[in-house]
């Protein structure tokens, strides 16, 4: 069944292109999955696939008893080098016991006389439970023995190795141990407020651009979106095969085609591998392509990055098939994920050194296509705590009202607050870029950026889900986007200065007159 999957043909694909010769795949070809025969939904020539693909294909009929067949395959495929090779080995499902070549032994007890007959076959006593014979302890042991001489051999050549090249053995070693290089963090820019606006993916761009010459591990691509990510930085060599004449295999540039999910699975790979740090790109609502990989990155505590670009209804005409509304509620819902939508050039610093450092757990970078001001009061040290009190407008010794915001809504927030502000109210605003990084800080800083007491609401061109937990009144979209111009869009879901401040106002008239809840911050 794992061929029939989508990400397996996107995967071995792309493999093929790029004609990885130290890859060599043993396809069990049992005939059976959960539901019964193969024949009730695939019935495709698996080797015939493959071989359109650019791959070496092999055959052993007998998987059952041909060890020697199968063994003179895996050697043959490990000849080839100009290609993938994938061996097919034709197996009977459960060998032995009673249901043999049936969906009844997959996943399945085999029941105590079909796991005696098994035995017998094998020559074990039925008889006897969790018993491993002396020839066997044996043979392990020599094998232990073989693989402890292996490594001595190796270890000495590490060593004269090291002796004769000192400066790339500090740098193999750092590189497997996982170690970032000294000083890293500090080829990132920081920004003022006379600075340029500039997109997010713009300004991740000079990030990642300055970060790919200082962390040469780091390496990835876009799923063709390279234009639109602006993931390539200017001397980068793509990873091809020479034969192409379109890079080497010392490119560090992938281009993934469009293959998100098998893009997300081979960052999974990469990251699972070592000493590579991977990271992946397209537009943030095309993760939804890549999730079943996506979500794995987070459960197997992998280090990957996910650049992910035109990030909310602010990429305009494309309309809501490439709109992300319920996307970041999804990521956030993920355990063990970094979410971040930064709102400047200092956030988007900062969501790079936060991703780099956790080499537990994966991060989405959410960029937006659409400019947005360099903010007063942001910085990189206060956006790695995932969110901070930015400024506060007005003159009052009491806040009125509180306005968090993320991404390309945090400027709104603070165009709204200063209207409010003329209006004669005090308007703390708050930016968000990570709800995770916020939520891990100590009860007391989050009080201090979330003062109890005051009327909150937040403003995000996404979903509300999930931010009741940290204010009393989200703002933003529980509809699909639409097409047209992105000012233009942002007036029609009512998330403009204008239409901010007229709705705040009502939330302030209203808990004039009732008590402000304290929410469930899990303070």
């Amino acid at each position: 069944g794992c061929l029939q999957e989508g990400v397996a043909s996107e995967a071995s694909s792309l493999a093929g292109h790029l004609e990885l010769g130290n890859l060599v795949v043993l396809y069990d070809s049992n005939g059976i999955q959960i539901d019964g025969s193969t024949n009730l939904g695939f019935t495709e020539d698996v080797l015939k696939r493959y071989e359109s693909y650019g791959w070496h294909t092999l055959e052993v009929a007998d998987g059952d008893n041909d060890l020697v067949g199968l063994t003179r395959a895996i050697e043959t495929a490990k000849a080839v080098k100009n290609k993938p090779s994938i061996i097919k080995i034709t197996t009977t499902i459960g060998y032995g016991a009673a249901k043999a070549g049936s969906a009844g032994v997959h996943g399945a007890p085999l029941g105590a006389d079909s796991l005696a007959a098994v035995k017998k076959l094998f020559g074990f006593n039925a008889d006897q439970k969790f018993v491993v014979p002396e020839d066997v302890y044996k043979y392990y042991g020599e094998r232990a023995a073989q693989g402890a001489q292996t490594e001595k051999v190796w270890n000495e050549l590490l060593a004269k190795y090291a002796q004769a090249h000192p400066k790339l053995y500090a740098e193999l070693s750092r590189r497997l141990e996982g170690r970032l290089p000294e000083g890293w963090e500090d080829v990132l820019p920081r920004y003022s407020p006379s600075d340029k606006a500039l997109a997010t993916r713009k300004l991740s761009e000079t990030a990642l651009s300055a970060l790919a010459a200082k962390i040469p591990e780091l390496m990835g691509g876009s799923a063709d979106l390279t234009g639109s990510n602006l993931t390539r930085w200017k001397d980068a060599v793509d990873f091809q095969p020479e034969s192409t004449e379109l890079g080497n295999y010392a490119g560090r540039y992938l281009r993934f085609g469009v293959r998100e999910h098998g893009m997300a699975a081979i960052g999974n790979g990469m990251a699972a591998y070592g000493g590579v740090i991977p990271f992946t790109s397209t537009f943030l609502n095309f993760i939804s392509y890549a999730a079943g990989a996506s979500r794995l990155s987070a459960l197997s505590k992998l280090r990957v990055l996910y650049i992910m670009t035109h990030d909310s209804i602010g990429l305009g005409e494309d309309g809501p098939t490439h709109q992300p509304i319920e996307t970041m509620a999804m990521l956030r819902a993920t355990p063990n994920y970094l979410n971040f939508r930064p709102a400047d050039g200092n956030e988007v610093s900062a969501a790079y050194i936060s991703a780099l450092q956790h080499s537990d757990r994966p991060s989405v970078l959410s960029l937006t296509r659409q400019n947005l001001p360099q903010l007063e009061g942001s910085s990189i040290e206060q956006a790695l705590k995932g969110g901070y009190s930015l400024h506060t407008y007005g003159s009052g010794s009491k806040l009125d009202l509180l306005i968090a915001g993320t991404g390309s809504e945090t400027s709104i927030a603070v165009d709204a607050a200063k209207l409010l502000a003329e209006q004669g109210l005090t308007v703390k605003v708050v930016s968000m870029p990570c709800l995770e990084l916020f939520s891990a800080q100590s009860d007391e800083y989050r009080h201090s950026v979330l003062t109890p007491g005051v009327p909150s609401i937040s403003v995000e061109a996404l979903s509300t889900f999930g931010w009741h937990k940290y204010v009393h009144c989200p703002i933003g979209i529980d509809t699909f986007g639409a097409s047209g111009p992105y000012l233009e869009l942002y007036e029609l879901f009512g998330l403009t200065p204008e239409a901010i401040a007229k709705k705040a106002l009502k939330i302030v008239d209203y808990y004039k007159s009732t008590p402000v809840p304290t929410l469930a911050l899990e303070f």
